[in-house]
């Protein structure tokens, strides 16, 4: 294949770890980068040799040379600047999550349908190595069938910038939910979530949002499955977790409780002792071209000055950042929907905006919209 996309990335700060990994992908071009402040965009176009700059987000949407956006903006941002990019006849990748409403979440599937155009949100979790390690089990059978699944994200966030303080847990809810769908593609039809303990006054008046931890249970469309997920942001003593966990009949996998340790595996029919065995998680850079299989093991924040905070707290992203650019570029090129598309990431993002609605609610069941059928 000797296409190539030209690629626009929006944000500079996490946005800047995607760049050399475009610039070496095969069949990318890193055409163009767009940032408010100048002196950063000149920095970063300096730093990688970056001719196309942008400190106006509609001037680059009117660059008819765009092939694809790839948004890194603040959370508040992604919804109207990914309908805006659809609408001008851009491809979306965008960084999680896809929007901060539900109705917001419609209006994106809707676009990608009306343009013709492919949207995928950029969940780092479903291209951890952790999670290709288990869906590689569960591809071949060892497994066997999966009974329930089960995920967490906890993440001290006091001092982030901006529109963290006070944030609702579900609001952010993306790197849970996607692996508990993801594994086997299946679609939450609803959820009830609980809240649990308060954050102090200062935080919680923000939003709104009294609850330290907030926990739900997600139903499947079209399954006898269930997940369980929770999350943490603010008062809550815990070391930074992103988990997955999944039980099937013959093997289950859980997470280390202890950053940097070997996950378990446990094994039905043996011994009682011999049940459990810790196991080191492979990487998966062979599933990608050559060119950029390194970026699994590094990125632009390897150095303590340059860290971005979700980097370094989120150990990396667990390899996942070539994986999805490739997933993105690869899905161009040979025209078929991204994983995953725009259906599933409104999803995904919709059971975390509903779950907190449903905390508030006391638990209540809440459905979701029916994504698919609009897509």
């Amino acid at each position: 294949m000797s296409q190539k996309i030209n690629v626009a990335i929006v944000g500079l700060g996490f946005g800047a770890e995607f760049i050399p990994i475009y610039q070496q992908h095969p069949n990318a071009n890193m055409y163009a980068i767009c940032q408010r402040t100048e002196s950063k965009l000149n920095e970063i176009g300096d730093q990688y040799g970056i001719e196309v700059r942008y400190t106006s987000y509609d001037d680059l949407l009117n660059d008819p040379n765009v092939d694809a956006v790839h948004i890194n903006s603040p959370i508040p941002n992604h919804a109207e600047q990914t309908l805006k990019a659809l609408r001008a006849g851009k491809h979306v990748a965008c960084t999680v999550p896809m929007a901060t409403s539900v109705e917001d979440c419609i209006e994106i599937v809707k676009a990608t349908k009306e343009s013709g155009k492919k949207y995928m949100m950029m969940e780092t979790v479903v291209y951890a190595r952790e999670f290709l390690f288990v869906k590689e089990l569960y591809e071949k059978g060892e497994l066997g069938k999966v009974q329930f699944l089960k995920a967490s994200h906890q993440q001290d966030m006091e001092g982030w910038p901006d529109y963290w303080p006070g944030l609702p847990p579900m609001h952010y809810a993306t790197h849970c939910v996607g692996p508990v769908a993801g594994l086997l593609k299946l679609e939450a039809e609803y959820v009830s979530c609980f809240g649990s303990g308060t954050i102090s006054e200062d935080l919680a008046k923000i939003h709104n949002s009294p609850f330290a931890v907030e926990s739900a249970h997600i139903k499947f469309k079209d399954s006898d499955l269930s997940a369980y997920v929770y999350r943490s942001l603010f008062d809550v003593a815990r070391q930074y977790r992103e988990s997955f966990e999944v039980y099937g009949s013959k093997k289950s996998f859980e997470w280390p409780l202890i950053e940097g340790e070997d996950p378990v595996i446990h094994t039905a029919k043996k011994p009682e002792h011999e049940i459990a065995e810790k196991v080191a998680t492979p990487d998966y850079a062979h599933y990608l071209p050559e060119e950029i299989q390194h970026f699994t093991g590094k990125g632009v924040y390897n150095l303590d000055e340059n860290a971005h905070l979700s980097f370094v707290q989120g150990g990396g992203h667990g390899g996942s950042h070539p994986h999805l650019a490739h997933e993105f570029i690869t899905a161009l090129i040979e025209d078929r929907e991204p994983f995953p598309n725009a259906w599933q990431s409104a999803n995904w993002t919709s059971v975390g905006i509903l779950a907190h609605e449903s905390a508030l609610q006391g638990g209540a069941l809440i459905q979701l919209p029916d994504f698919k059928e609009l897509a």
